[in-house]
């Protein structure tokens, strides 16, 4: 059986070549070598076992709060299945499936103007998403072109751009705040989680409209996945400090002129996670197969593996 420090001698290099690249700075050497023996290689022995042990196609999902770190765990957890494991895997965010801008318009003018905010249950395009996953279920794989949404744009990109998918994945794994939400009960929809919900939602048309969404078609979505890992935030307010780092990332990184997001634009803009985002915290710890609990300071104070 293959070791921990053979997979840790292969993977290295690439690893903080992957630091490096996405900035993440702060850490001494000695913590980022840790965090690989004991966190992310350990995960990635404990996807292959489920992947030999289902003998196809394995689709994970893969959530926690806005700028936990999700892309940077999932990119991590790539390289070790790819260079080490020699496994097939493609990652995407629920991100890349938001509806168009157009779409969102449409659904904003005749159900509610909240909706023309992408992120909540409601915005993305999960037909996209389950037509991916019944394609890879099939024994016989047609190559296949997945979305690419640019965040600066608001707005997905030409077909040109979307993703190339020419080879069956023998690992999947679905990034996104919101994979693995569980519909709310009406006693908590009537009860405003923040001043968004309760001057802009003061008829509940949005609430319910999005909680409708969990309890179907994202109902629907979620069962074709085989497990789920989750990233614990310390508290909500984390979300707002790690979002603000993140849209400055974005703003450095983007190519286009478009404007990122201004400290109080990122408040309001978290407002529409909060509710879904806080009911998580609560039901995927209990049901997710791992879940890794963050510090305030975004470390990884430890995983816990429930099955």
């Amino acid at each position: 059986m293959r070791s921990v420090n053979e997979c840790f001698d292969n993977v290295k290099e690439d690893y903080f070549k992957f630091l490096n690249k996405e900035k993440i700075l702060g850490k001494s050497k000695a913590e980022k070598i840790k965090s690989l023996k004991k966190i992310y290689i350990p995960i990635s022995f404990w996807i292959e076992n489920k992947y030999k042990k289902k003998g196809e196609t394995l689709i994970l999902g893969f959530s926690g709060g806005q700028g936990s770190g999700k892309t940077t765990v999932t990119g991590i957890l790539k390289i070790i299945l790819k260079k080490f494991f020699k496994r097939r895997i493609h990652v995407s965010s629920i991100d890349d499936f938001y509806k168009t801008l157009e779409d969102r318009n449409k659904i904003s003018n005749k159900i509610h103007p909240l909706l023309k905010t992408r992120g909540v249950p409601g915005t993305h395009d999960i037909n996209l998403v389950k037509n991916f996953f019944n394609i890879i279920r099939k024994k016989k794989f047609k190559k296949i072109k997945l979305p690419k949404f640019e965040k600066a744009m608001d707005n997905r990109l030409e077909k040109k751009y979307w993703f190339n998918i020419k080879q069956k994945p023998e690992i999947v794994i679905l990034e996104g705040w919101c994979v693995g939400a569980r519909p709310q009960s009406n006693s908590l929809i009537r009860k405003p989680v923040n001043v968004l919900e309760k001057y802009e939602d003061r008829d509940l048309i949005w609430r319910k409209y999005v909680n409708e969404k969990l309890k179907k078609e994202y109902k629907k979505l979620f069962a074709m996945i085989d497990h789920f890992i989750f990233i614990k935030i310390p508290n909500f307010n984390m979300v707002f400090k790690w979002r603000f780092l993140q849209e400055n990332k974005l703003k450095k990184r983007s190519h286009l002129k478009k404007k990122t997001m201004s400290f109080h634009e990122i408040k309001r803009f978290i407002m529409f996670y909060q509710r879904i985002t806080l009911q998580m915290t609560k039901d995927l710890s209990k049901s997710a197969s791992i879940v890794m609990l963050l510090k305030k300071n975004h470390e990884i104070k430890k995983i816990l593996f429930k099955s």
